[in-house]
């Protein structure tokens, strides 16, 4: 597909949002609670690659998908990576192309914990290339197991997909993973880290990519070796870009020894680098209470994981941090508003719109949900590879789908259910970029979304460019709210997704 029919296709969807919003505009109050939930690290064409009607792996052309190493040479075939970047002797090496997963001869599946391919800023940026999508296998941990994708079709949330709207065509806010994209979700920013320790700095050569380690492998040879720790974790001008640890608890650096039991240690520690300092950005839930809109950020296992940062570094943390046990696994760079100090401990603001997962149940029941609810599944059922599998999550969300479904609140209800970002995983449509559509920071590679709601299209397949920031373009249109500076002028609103006549 040429830039020239890419560029044309999002100008028509651009037509296509802007009259139906203008159509729609007095029509948005039948909208009365607006729920999101975030799911975690699968592309598009991974877990949708296969859905009737979208625009998916089949339709990838050679270009689209011929994986090259680091000097633009095709490479031969891919080979997947074991965990220390040398071919695993269990997979065998396949075409240069995207492969089932859920067949021979891999023979995965998604009641599986399979691997988890690197997600970070700058590996992003080098994946996608310009929109080529053809450096996915050279800038990964695990080798060609990024061009991996399943047939969905055994998921619920496929069925429910099927039943109301896909959208086929919205892209991850920014570029990387989980901790920069749950930012774009509440504030559409970066944090700012302007003081932080040189080790965390990311070091870049001349054309902004990440330097690589004296002798990293090509892509025929091995996974690729970077002289920045994480991929770098703050900018060269001061933006923390990848998985940097909220200043309060819980967060994965324990309080310090003689300090507040609510704060996490200024020193930080050798292996997660220093928290991020509090951070003052205007984020959607300030927009909403200046309005005096409800609203509230549900966090699966935020109470357990309260108590257990709570403790004093001289005690063992349990297993509720790390999984093990069959733990919950609270992941604290999952919690956007921990982060900012409007919410910070001992806040009004904090003990009233920060909840658990168990507070969002009782109040689906009992239909006293907030105007907009956001909702984080706890790790064990948040689908992120390495550490859970795709059906557990599946079943979840599902299952929350149906409780919302029986809510009293049902009948002026929007779900969007997407995801943070792609896991590393390979997607053959180039996001959108240019004026408004696009900036430093992404959009980035395609991620699923789900539009379920009474007002939802029926069997419905939205091909309007949106991204991430989308959903608080609606939240702002819905809400009549100030709009944040970041939401990205050209992209969609979600609006084209739902019948308000």
């Amino acid at each position: 597909m040429s830039m020239t029919t890419r560029l044309g296709g999002a100008l028509a969807a651009l037509l296509l949002a802007t009259t139906s919003a203008a159509a729609q505009t007095a029509n948005l109050s039948r909208i009365e609670t607006i729920v999101v939930i975030y799911a975690e690290n699968r592309s598009f064409d991974h877990l949708y690659g296969l859905f009737p009607g979208a625009n998916g792996v089949a339709n990838a052309t050679p270009e689209q998908y011929t994986q090259r190493d680091h000097d633009g040479s095709v490479l031969p075939d891919l080979q997947i990576w074991g965990g220390d970047g040398k071919p695993d002797p269990r997979m065998p090496r396949l075409p240069n192309a995207p492969f089932r997963i859920d067949r021979p001869p891999v023979d995965g599946s998604t009641d599986k914990v399979l691997p988890s391919p690197m997600h970070a800023y700058y590996h992003n940026i080098e994946q996608i290339n310009g929109g080529r999508n053809d450096r996915f296998v050279a800038m990964s941990n695990v080798g060609g197991w990024v061009m991996g994708y399943f047939d969905g079709s055994n998921m619920k949330l496929w069925q429910w997909a099927k039943d109301y709207t896909l959208a086929d065509n919205f892209f991850m806010g920014a570029f990387g993973g989980s901790f920069l994209n749950h930012q774009w979700l509440v504030c559409a920013c970066t944090p700012v880290f302007k003081d932080a320790p040189q080790a965390m700095y990311a070091q870049l050569d001349k054309d902004g990519r990440l330097l690589k380690t004296p002798g990293s492998p090509g892509a025929r040879e091995g996974a690729v070796r970077v002289r920045s720790g994480g991929g770098g974790q703050v900018s060269p001008d001061g933006y923390a870009v990848n998985t940097t640890q909220p200043p309060y608890q819980p967060s994965g650096v324990p309080p310090a020894t003689d300090g507040s039991l609510d704060l996490a240690d200024p020193k930080g520690s050798e292996r997660t680098g220093r928290p991020l300092p509090p951070q003052g950005a205007k984020t959607i839930g300030d927009a909403l209470s200046a309005k005096n809109v409800s609203w509230a950020w549900y966090a699966g296992g935020w109470n357990a994981a309260l108590a257990d940062g709570r403790r004093p570094a001289s005690d063992k943390r349990s297993v509720i941090y790390t999984g093990a046990n069959g733990a919950i696994n609270f992941q604290p760079h999952h919690h956007p508003f921990n982060y900012h100090k409007r919410f910070a401990p001992g806040t009004p603001d904090r003990a009233q719109h920060l909840k658990d997962g168990a507070d969002l149940l009782r109040d689906i029941d009992a239909g006293t949900l907030p105007k907009v609810a956001f909702y984080k599944p706890v790790g064990i059922v948040n689908q992120h590879p390495g550490y859970t599998d795709v059906m557990s999550g599946d079943a979840h969300i599902a299952g929350l789908l149906e409780r919302l479904k029986k809510s009293p609140q049902w009948p002026g209800m929007v779900v969007v259910v997407t995801y943070d970002e792609n896991g590393g995983f390979w997607d053959h449509v180039p996001p959108p970029s240019g004026d408004g559509w696009g900036d430093r920071w992404g959009p980035a590679t395609r991620i699923p979304t789900l539009i379920v709601s009474p007002f939802a299209k029926r069997g419905f397949i939205d091909r309007t460019a949106s991204d991430t920031t989308s959903i608080l373009k609606l939240i702002t249109r819905r809400f009549d709210l100030e709009k944040l500076p970041g939401v990205r002028e050209k992209m969609g609103d979600l609006t084209t997704a739902l019948d308000l006549r």
